[in-house]
């Protein structure tokens, strides 16, 4: 397969990094965006652009600011082949792009994870039908995409449910097309958003004993879940269009295992103390 130019939001750390390095080391022109980490992204550009065979860059971009989708469109260097819709905001992360009430921080879910991955795959989608060839693959979420986790961020789960959604109909509507859909459900990964929202309210004890509690006993590394995307946006993943994995190790089919442990429980994201909807 000749160089493919490859899309991948939110490619700066995490998942989206290790998405940007894979499909780097595979040969493929590859471009990613940030939202906050331009020193983050600019020593992986350089690091990346040292060792491997074509050039990787970068684009400042706030997800689901229709402005930005459109700015973003016309920075790029060319067509995108694969697009990865990985950018996303989670129930801690949120509260970085957001300083605001509840209601607020809930529509921003929607907005960055929903709505954003639906406007680029819109955008996206003529050329890649005009050329005959393209891949989405969206990076959703076990919560939401595949289980419910009670105790977790309500606006965060409807958000991935959603973006699963959105790769079913999309997919629906591609059947007899040239283009791919698929979705990956990532369950606890080692990521600094998942640090965030579960790992840091914990001890020390609480921490190694909810790592125990999880499928094989650990956390799944970023590397693991790039090498997914990557397969997912290669010919021989053509049979799984429409399909939403279950990428979380089996965490997606026993819930139990994350939600059954002590956790410090936000009943406050189910029942909001404020009447006129503020924190």
């Amino acid at each position: 397969m000749t160089a493919r130019n490859v899309l991948i939001t939110g490619g700066s750390a995490g998942i989206g990094r290790s998405c940007v390095e894979r499909f780097a080391h595979g040969g493929d022109h590859v471009w990613f965006t940030y939202h906050s980490g331009r020193e983050r992204a600019a020593a992986l550009v350089a690091e990346l652009n040292r060792i491997c065979p074509r050039p990787v860059r970068a684009f400042e971009f706030s997800q689901g600011e229709w402005s930005d989708h459109v700015r973003l469109l016309e920075e790029l260097p060319g067509p995108v082949d694969v697009l990865v819709n990985n950018a996303a905001v989670g129930s801690k992360t949120v509260d970085w792009y957001v300083d605001g009430p509840r209601h607020a921080r809930d529509a921003a879910f929607m907005q960055i994870n929903t709505v954003g991955p639906l406007w680029l795959s819109r955008q996206l989608l003529p050329a890649m039908l005009d050329r005959g060839y393209g891949k989405i693959v969206n990076v959703a979420s076990v919560g939401g995409g595949i289980a419910e986790f009670p105790g977790m961020g309500i606006a965060d789960g409807m958000s991935k449910a959603a973006l699963a959604y959105l790769t079913r109909h999309l997919a629906a509507e591609l059947v007899h097309s040239p283009v791919d859909v698929t979705a990956v459900c990532p369950g606890a990964v080692d990521t600094a958003m998942f640090e965030a929202s579960t790992l840091a309210p914990l001890g020390p004890g609480e921490r190694a004993e909810l790592a125990a509690r999880l499928p094989r006993g650990r956390l799944i590394r970023p590397e693991e879940i790039g090498d997914v995307v990557w397969w997912l946006a290669g010919k021989q993943s053509q049979v799984l269009h429409g399909a939403v994995i279950d990428a979380s190790m089996g965490l997606g089919v026993h819930p139990g295992l994350l939600t059954g442990t002590p956790l410090r429980c936000r009943a406050a994201d189910v029942v909001d103390a404020d009447p006129r909807g503020g924190r």
